[in-house]
């Protein structure tokens, strides 16, 4: 009977510990947890950054403000990136690296050293690697600049501890599997960088103006999005590095982004959307609907919903998350030049 009893309060306190530990596992880690941020590109000299909770309950038009008062988070904002509880922002107009608490967006650091008009980041076994465009001029923007490089980033320091030329324009990356995959608009090139060996490998040619770029079962997906011509998904096995290509109508007009979820590809033409499987070897040939944005800036797919941002500059812009089939959802006003959304679950 004593062993009974002995055996009842152990596994009580076991039923315990496990619901606390499940409660502490619900608990929100800041004010930012469970919700979306959605990057305001806005001017050379100032960006925002929106936040909206998933439910929808909470917004915050301006959180970078709101947490670190006077402090200027920088300008032509163009992309956020997560490693650990901290997020880097990064400020390609004031060449500069915000470093937060995703969670709190309290300000920690910031990485104001070695940029040059970064662009877009990644992050591998603690360090970051930042593309930066260098002698590119967001107010003056030409082709053909081969002097971009990658910033590697000691996360622990937050100093740049090196650089890696690319001799070629770069600009959206990926990581996988130890390697950089790396496209650009002026670019015919899919440049890849090998992180262990420290070196450039073979590009790969896909035709000029690549941009969005997704990896999915081993294949890599690109948009080409041609000035004034139609645009083209590019496939790239990464095993082989074989290409094939999936041609988009010309009558759906310009090609604008391209997301994968759920086996899925997702891309944008003017202001609708559209999708095929990851084995469709022709493109969709009817929108799943046609957004309320009148300039598709910005796209995203993620659980459950698509999220696109209405860009205009100077004055606020609008993001729309719609259902899979194109129920809107909600619509938020948020800053100048909206480009981007970033999950915090």
């Amino acid at each position: 009977m004593k062993f009974s009893k002995l055996l009842l309060i152990a596994l009580s306190i076991s039923v315990f510990v496990s619901c606390s530990s499940d409660d502490d596992n619900d608990t929100p880690k800041g004010a930012y947890d469970n919700g979306f941020f959605i990057l305001n590109e806005g001017s050379k000299s100032l960006g925002t950054i929106s936040f909206s909770s998933n439910d929808f309950s909470s917004f915050t038009k301006d959180v970078y403000k709101t947490e670190n008062g006077t402090d200027a988070v920088g300008g032509y904002l163009q992309n956020i990136f997560f490693s650990g509880d901290r997020a880097y922002i990064i400020a390609g107009g004031s060449n500069v690296i915000n470093v937060v608490n995703r969670y709190t967006f309290k300000l920690i650091a910031k990485i104001d050293s070695d940029l040059a008009a970064p662009r877009y980041g990644v992050v591998k076994d603690g360090k970051a690697y930042v593309i930066n465009a260098n002698t590119y001029s967001y107010d003056n923007p030409v082709s053909g600049d081969t002097d971009d490089y990658i910033a590697v980033i000691n996360l622990s320091t937050n100093t740049v501890e090196s650089k890696v030329a690319l001799n070629a324009t770069a600009n959206r990356v990926i990581e996988e599997n130890g390697k950089l995959y790396i496209t650009d608009t002026y670019n015919d090139k899919m440049l890849i960088y090998n992180i262990a060996s420290k070196a450039l490998e073979t590009p790969v040619t896909i035709g000029y103006d690549g941009d969005s770029i997704e990896e999915e079962d081993g294949i890599i997906f690109i948009l080409r999005k041609p000035y004034q011509a139609a645009g083209e998904i590019v496939k790239i096995k990464i095993a082989d590095k074989a290409v094939s290509r999936i041609a988009l109508p010309a009558s759906i007009g310009e090609a604008g982004f391209l997301d994968i979820e759920d086996n899925k590809v997702y891309y944008t033409a003017s202001n609708a959307v559209y999708s095929i499987g990851l084995s469709a070897t022709t493109a969709a040939t009817a929108p799943l609907f046609t957004s309320d944005a009148s300039y598709v800036y910005g796209f995203t797919v993620n659980d459950n919903r698509i999220y696109i941002a209405d860009a205009k500059f100077g004055a606020d812009s609008k993001a729309f998350i719609y259902s899979l089939s194109g129920a809107l959802q909600k619509e938020l006003t948020t800053g100048a030049g909206s480009n981007g959304f970033y999950f915090n679950d």
